[in-house]
C-alpha cells in the first residue's frame, strides 16, 4: 500500500509536463528527450535522494549531455526536475564537509564553472522551467540559462550567506548583470527568497505560467516571442568604481550591524569582490573562486555546515505520517493563538478556544496579520484563515486528532482543562501540553490515557523558532511520540526529542544564563554592557532584552521551579525582580521590564561608559564566560542525567530554539572546540570566586570521548 504523502507526490509528478517520456537517453541523474518540434528536454531526477542537489557526479553528467546536446541538431534545450518537491535546492554540501584544502576546493569550482560556461555558451535558446524551490547552484544553473520560465509557487534565492559562503557557481556576476547590483546583493547578502511574483518583476524570471501553460511558454521562448529580460537600470552607473565604493560603503555599515565580519567573514568578503571587480565578469568570476573556496575551508563554514546537518537531523526525526489533519488548540493566548495560526497555514483544520472570548477574536486579527505577510496568493491567505475556526463553545475537542493544551503555566490550571476535555476527546486522539518547563509526570495524572499525552513545547515567537521539544514521559507511548515528531515535520519544524525532566532541555540550559545576567547585574554591571558582551560572543540578543522578551514572569516562575528542583547548581533568584514582576514590569509585554520599551517594542537604552576599575568593569570575555559556561555545565548535565540522547540533538536544540551563536557550531561543538580540559579549568576558577553553581558536572569527561 502507498502512503498517502507518497501517493500525492506521485500524482503530482503525474501532472508535470516533462517533455516526450519515450527515446532520447538515460544516465544516472539525468535524461533527455527530443521532442517533434527539436526541442530537447533535460530532466533532473537526482538517483536515491528526495530532493534535487547539485552534485559533482550531477555536473559531470551534466558536461556529457552538453557533449550530445550539440550533435542533436536541437532548436532549444529546457532544463526542468523530474521531482515534484521542485528544481535545485542548492549544492550538495556533503561533497564539502570536512574538507580542510582550499586549492583542492578551487580545482573542483573552476571545473564545475566550466560545465555551467558551457550551457550559457550553447547558440540555442535554453530554458530553466522552475517549479518550487530554486536554489544556490540550482539558482546560478538557471542563471546561465537565457530563459527562465517560473511556475506559479517557485522560489529563487542564493541563501549560501547562511552557510558562512557567498555564491560560487557564478551568482555573483551573473545576478548582477540580470537584475541589477543593489537588488542582487540585497538578494545574496541576506540569503533571503523571493516568490515567483516578486522574481518576475525584479526580471529574474521571463514568464510566470501554470502547468497546464509550460509547453506553450516553451514554444514561445524558442520562438524568440518571450521577453528576454533586460538588465536593470543601474547596472551601467554600478560599472564605475567609485559608485561601487559609495554603495559598498553603506553595505558594509548593515552587513556589520547584523553579520560582524569577525564572526561572519563571507557578507563582508562578498562587497569586497563586487566593489573590486563589479562590471568585469571574468574577473569576479576569477575571484569568486578563489574567495569561495578559502571560505568554504574557514571555520566559520565548516560550523555553519554542521548546524545546517543537525537541522538535516532532526528533519529526519520527523518523517512519515502523522495521521493528524485536525488541530483544536485551547488558550488563544500569543502562544496558543500562533500556534493555531502556524498549523493553519501550514494546511490543518484548527479550532481555536478560550474562556475569553476576545482573546480569541484577539488571535484571529493576529493570524490574519500574519497570513498576509507571509502567504502570497490570495487564495492562500482566504484558505488559512478559512481553516482557523473561532471555536468560543470549545466543540472542536471532539473531532480533533490532536488537542493542544497552551494555557497559563501553571499545574493545577492544566490539570483542570486536562480533567474537562479528555472525556470529550475521539478516541485515539493525542493530548499534548505546551508546558515550558513543568514534568509531565505531574500533569498526567488528569489524563486518563496517559500512553497518549506528550509534551509539544513551542518557543515563542512561534511563527519564526523552528524548534519543538517533544517531551516523553514514562507513561507515553512510542506510536504517540513517533505521531508527535511527524506532526511537527508536517507542519514545517523540527522535534527534538527530549524526556520529562524540570525545564526539559532547553529552558533548563538557558535559565542558568539568564539568572547569571541578573545576578551580574545585580553586582552593578549595566545590563548595556551585559548584552553587548553577549552579542559579541554571537548571541542574536543580549540576556537581558532576551528575558525581557519572553516576560520576566515567566523567566521568573521557571527560574523559582529549578531552583526548588535544582538546588545550589542554579543561582539564587534576586529579589528584585520578584518585585518587578509583582508590579507588573513584566518585560517588552508590558511595555517596561529590565528596559523600557516604546510604541513599536524596540528597548529604549543609552550607551554606557564604565569607569576603569569599577566594579562594573569587567572584560566581554570574562562576561561571555559567566553567562555562557553555566549554560554548558548545564547541557553536559542534561546528557549524563538522559534528558536529551545526544550532544547533537543537544546542540541543535539550542541553536534552533535560543539562536546559540550558530558559526561556533552549536554549544557543546563549541566545549570541545575550546577544550574540555579547559572549560572545567575555567568553572574550577569560576566556583572558586563565585560558588558551588559553577562546580563542573560529572559528565564533562564523558564528552571527551
Amino acid at each position: 500500500m502507498v502512503a498517502p504523502g507518497t501517493a500525492k507526490k506521485l500524482l503530482e509528478a503525474r501532472g508535470m509536463v516533462l517533455g516526450p517520456q519515450e527515446g532520447g537517453r538515460k544516465f544516472t541523474h539525468w535524461r533527455y528527450s527530443r521532442d517533434e518540434s527539436g526541442v530537447v528536454w533535460l530532466l533532473l531526477d537526482r538517483e536515491g535522494e528526495s530532493t534535487n542537489t547539485l552534485s559533482e557526479a550531477v555536473l559531470t553528467e551534466l558536461d556529457a549531455v552538453l557533449d550530445d546536446v550539440h550533435g542533436l541538431q536541437a532548436r532549444g534545450l529546457v532544463i526542468r526536475s523530474a521531482k515534484a518537491g521542485g528544481f535545485i535546492a542548492g549544492a550538495d554540501i556533503r561533497d564539502f564537509r570536512g574538507v580542510d584544502e582550499a586549492g583542492e576546493v578551487e580545482a573542483r569550482m573552476r571545473r564545475a564553472h566550466d560545465i555551467v560556461d558551457k550551457l550559457s555558451a550553447l547558440p540555442i535558446p535554453t530554458i530553466a522551467v522552475v517549479h518550487g524551490h530554486c536554489l544556490g547552484g540550482g539558482l546560478e544553473l538557471a542563471l546561465a540559462c537565457r530563459h527562465r520560465i517560473a511556475l506559479e509557487g517557485a522560489s529563487f534565492g542564493l541563501p549560501e550567506v547562511l552557510l558562512g559562503l557567498h555564491p560560487g557557481l557564478g551568482g555573483t556576476f551573473r545576478l548582477p548583470a540580470l537584475i541589477g547590483p543593489l537588488e542582487a546583493m540585497g538578494m545574496m547578502l541576506t540569503g533571503r527568497s523571493v516568490h515567483a511574483r516578486k522574481a518576475r518583476k525584479l526580471g529574474l524570471v521571463d514568464a510566470v505560467v501554470e502547468e497546464r501553460h509550460v509547453e506553450a511558454a516553451v514554444r514561445a521562448a524558442v520562438e524568440g516571442k518571450i521577453k528576454r529580460s533586460r538588465p536593470r537600470l543601474g547596472v551601467a552607473v554600478f560599472n564605475l568604481a567609485p559608485a561601487r565604493r559609495m554603495a559598498a560603503k553603506r553595505m558594509r555599515a548593515q552587513a556589520q550591524e547584523k553579520a560582524p565580519q569577525q564572526h561572519y567573514p563571507a557578507p563582508h568578503r562578498l562587497i569586497d569582490l563586487w566593489e573590486k571587480h563589479g562590471g568585469d565578469a571574468r574577473a569576479m568570476q576569477r575571484a569568486e573562486i578563489r574567495s569561495f573556496s578559502t571560505l568554504l575551508c574557514g571555520e566559520t563554514a565548516q560550523n555553519l555546515m554542521r548546524v545546517f546537518f543537525l537541522r538535516e537531523g532532526l528533519k529526519r526525526l520527523g518523517r512519515g505520517e502523522s495521521g493528524i489533519e485536525r488541530v483544536h488548540v485551547i488558550g488563544a493566548g500569543t502562544m496558543g493563538g500562533d500556534i493555531a495560526a502556524w498549523c493553519a497555514a501550514r494546511g490543518l483544520s484548527v479550532s481555536l478556544t478560550d474562556l475569553d472570548p476576545k482573546a480569541v477574536a484577539r488571535a484571529v486579527g493576529r493570524a490574519s496579520a500574519f497570513f498576509d505577510k507571509r502567504l502570497h496568493g490570495s487564495l492562500e491567505r482566504r484558505d488559512a484563515l478559512d481553516r482557523l475556526m473561532p471555536d468560543f463553545s470549545g466543540d472542536g475537542v471532539g473531532s480533533a486528532d490532536l488537542v493542544i493544551e497552551a494555557v497559563a503555566e501553571k499545574a493545577e490550571v492544566k490539570r483542570k482543562v486536562f480533567e474537562s476535555v479528555a472525556p470529550r476527546m475521539k478516541p485515539g486522539a493525542i493530548l499534548a501540553t505546551n508546558t515550558s518547563s513543568i514534568p509531565l509526570e505531574i500533569l498526567r495524572q488528569a489524563v486518563p490515557f496517559p500512553e497518549r499525552f506528550v509534551g509539544l513545547h513551542f518557543f515563542n515567537p512561534v511563527t519564526r523558532m523552528e524548534l519543538v521539544e517533544i517531551v516523553a514521559h514514562d507513561g507515553a507511548s512510542d506510536e504517540t511520540l513517533e505521531q508527535a515528531r511527524a506532526f511537527c515535520g508536517a507542519i514545517g519544524r523540527l522535534p527534538a526529542p527530549v524526556v520529562s525532566a524540570p525545564g526539559f532541555l532547553v529552558n533548563r540550559a538557558l535559565t542558568p544564563y539568564l539568572v547569571e545576567a541578573f545576578t551580574l547585574f545585580d553586582e552593578g554591571v549595566p545590563k548595556e554592557v551585559i548584552d553587548r558582551a553577549a552579542r559579541a560572543f554571537g548571541m542574536p540578543m543580549g540576556p537581558i532584552e532576551l528575558a525581557d522578551r519572553v516576560g520576566l514572569d515567566i523567566c521568573l516562575e521557571v527560574a523559582l521551579m529549578l531552583r526548588e528542583r535544582l538546588g545550589n547548581t542554579m543561582p539564587e533568584v534576586p529579589d528584585w525582580l520578584v518585585k518587578k514582576v509583582e508590579a507588573g514590569e513584566t518585560g517588552r509585554k508590558a511595555g517596561r521590564g529590565l528596559y523600557i520599551y516604546d510604541e513599536r517594542g524596540k528597548p529604549r537604552s543609552e550607551e554606557v561608559k564604565v569607569a576603569e576599575g569599577g566594579a562594573a568593569a569587567r572584560s566581554e570575555a570574562e562576561i561571555a564566560d559567566r553567562l555562557v559556561l553555566p549554560m554548558l555545565n548545564m547541557l553536559v548535565r542534561c546528557l549524563r542525567e538522559g534528558v536529551v540522547a545526544d550532544a547533537e540533538i543537544a546542540d541543535a536544540a539550542m541553536v534552533f530554539a535560543t539562536g546559540f551563536a550558530p558559526f561556533r557550531g552549536g554549544p557543546l561543538h563549541y566545549a570541545r572546540t575550546r577544550g574540555v580540559d579547559a572549560i572545567v579549568n575555567d568553572l574550577r576558577a569560576l566556583q572558586e570566586r563565585h560558588g558551588e553553581r559553577f562546580a563542573p558536572d560529572a559528565g564533562w569527561e564523558a564528552l571527551k570521548g
